[in-house]
């Protein structure tokens, strides 16, 4: 599980998107063998800028494998993004960059 990040500035506005990898398994999906997929699905995200939350968020098993995030707050050239998930499994990953 990995999160690929970029963050611009523009106009005093700073855009992040990433891109997760993770499998995010819904709990309903059968195997070959026909046994259920056991859930395994992003629960909690943080995403902080230099240090102060602008964006927190709850996930569902609903959410497509690999998900896309995107989101907006005011700030500049130069701040530290920091994304922080964690999953239904109790497994946290992060993600780390600079506003270009």
């Amino acid at each position: 599980m990995s999160i690929r990040m970029r963050a611009k500035e523009q106009s005093g506005l700073v855009t992040v998107k990433a891109l997760v990898k993770h499998p995010m398994e819904t709990g309903q999906r059968k195997a070959k063998d026909g046994s259920l997929v056991p859930a395994h699905f992003i629960q909690q995200i943080t995403a902080k800028a230099n240090g102060e939350v602008v964006l927190e968020a709850q996930w569902s098993p609903a959410v497509s494998k690999n998900p896309y995030l995107a989101f907006q707050y005011d700030g500049k050239k130069g701040d530290t993004i920091e994304i922080a998930m964690i999953d239904n499994e109790g497994k946290t990953f992060d993600g780390k960059g600079k506003v270009k």
